[in-house]
């Protein structure tokens, strides 16, 4: 293989639709829109937020992959320690994999596009038929990882492009209503940054990026640069392009959320939505091309999480070939599925509360690294005390009948009470921050002795 200087502009488009193709999937499609009628006229700011969580901390993520030279996960925590990183990888590994993302790729698709057409006792075989089918193709087409670049970049992403550009035109051209005359829920009315803030999580998005960079930088080492410095920016390049084009996207769903509560009452999840402007414009066809437009996304998104899951694990357990470990993370995404998108969700949530500030932190240092020459101390110190808030946000968010214990109330009131911006979603913010200074000063008194 020639060691080209750098990607062509085709080249680097190509690998900014892969990254656009694996991270845009359900949660991209559904969350957006639910944000828009959550924010009503204040759509503006809860994007902003939004955009914050969905679009820029990916992009720092990659960022930080790119500075670090890691190719993946681990990689970039190691500096904690090794059995702190081999822990974190696990628990994306199967949170973005068989235990929530992967299984979501299936049931929304399902949810929002197969079974409000069928009789209500039909639903379930109807969901156990659906997932099979998908977790056989997702199977099919990942066996060749070799072709993800292809299968993805080239094929499933202009397809899915084509299908949301038709909605968004009819929206733009025959607006449901005005965005700005629509009036937001109580949470909404005053912590609409905030809230739109949190919401980006439920994308997984910055998780997503994490576990992404190993395949990214396959593929870019695929098309012959061997270079660290240069496939660090050619990744960087091919990734802003890729999150951009997911933001602008973002943007038009959530204003297709807010100006829809002028048509249709506030609805359970974005899928509802998605489907009621879907056949508002279009009718019996808008249902089957919205169906079509998720099954494809959620496909492609699938793909690019089992890949990524089935290569992490094969590297931790080499003994285990790729296919019998993408075998077993089909299986379990499919039993998994069939527990249905609204359970999915639920368990997910604490899970996200606990992952997230360990991997904004994570992200930080990483990009920071330079300044303190990776040194050990700064990560050990900052992602200690971060554990803290993340596991006090675990225990907050459990759903019921956890959420109902004695112990759970009296962590909520406690750290409601005595943690700075913990009731905002935002408990870790002062925790991170006192990690930074701590870890800095713990560094430089140490370099100053050496």
């Amino acid at each position: 293989m020639l060691n080209t200087s750098k990607l062509t502009m085709r080249q680097s488009l190509t690998i900014a639709s892969l990254i656009f193709g694996m991270l845009f999937g359900a949660g991209n499609l559904i969350f957006p829109v639910h944000l828009g009628q959550m924010a009503g006229s204040h759509w503006v700011s809860a994007s902003m937020g939004f955009l914050v969580t969905g679009v820029l901390l990916p992009l720092l993520a990659l960022l930080a992959i790119s500075i670090t030279r890691s190719d993946g996960i681990y990689d970039l925590t190691k500096p904690v320690g090794h059995h702190y990183a081999l822990v974190f990888l696990v628990l994306i590994l199967i949170t973005l994999g068989p235990f929530s993302a992967e299984p979501r790729t299936a049931t929304v698709p399902y949810t929002i596009g197969v079974a409000t057409h069928l009789a209500t006792e039909h639903v379930q075989i109807g969901l156990l038929i659906f997932t099979a089918i998908f977790f056989a193709l997702v199977y099919a087409f990942s066996v060749q990882e070799g072709k993800i670049t292809e299968m993805i970049g080239k094929i499933l992403n202009p397809v899915f492009l084509v299908m949301l550009f038709v909605i968004f035109t009819l929206a733009f051209i025959h607006p449901l209503g005005n965005s700005q005359t629509t009036t937001p829920t109580t949470a909404y009315m005053h912590q609409a940054f905030t809230n739109g803030f949190l919401q980006g999580y439920n994308t997984m998005d910055t998780l997503a990026m994490l576990m992404f960079g190993i395949t990214i930088i396959t593929a870019i080492r695929e098309m012959g640069v061997n270079d660290s410095v240069k496939i660090s920016w050619m990744t960087i390049k091919s990734g802003t392009i890729g999150v951009v084009g997911i933001g602008i996207i973002y943007l038009v769903l959530i204003w297709l959320g807010a100006t829809s509560l002028h048509q249709f009452a506030m609805a359970d999840n974005g899928g509802v939505t998605l489907q009621q402007i879907a056949h508002y414009y279009m009718g019996l066809f808008g249902d089957v091309l919205l169906a079509v437009l998720t099954t494809v996304t959620c496909l492609s998104t699938a793909m690019g999480i089992a890949i990524a899951f089935s290569q992490e694990f094969h590297q931790l357990l080499p003994q285990l070939p790729y296919k019998v470990i993408l075998g077993l993370n089909c299986l379990l995404s499919f039993l998994v599925a069939n527990l249905g998108l609204d359970q999915i969700i639920t368990w997910s949530t604490p899970i996200l509360t606990f992952l997230y500030p360990l991997a904004i932190m994570l992200v930080i240092l990483g990009i920071l690294s330079p300044f303190f020459s990776g040194d050990r101390i700064m990560y050990q110190i900052t992602m200690t005390l971060i554990l803290i808030p993340a596991v006090l946000d675990l225990i907050v968010n459990l759903p019921a009948p956890l959420s109902q214990m004695n112990f759970v109330k009296f962590i909520v009131s406690f750290s409601t009470n005595y943690i700075p911006f913990f009731a905002d979603g935002f408990g870790w913010l002062t925790f991170g921050i006192a990690g930074l200074i701590i870890g800095g000063i713990c560094h430089i008194v140490l370099q100053s002795q050496k």
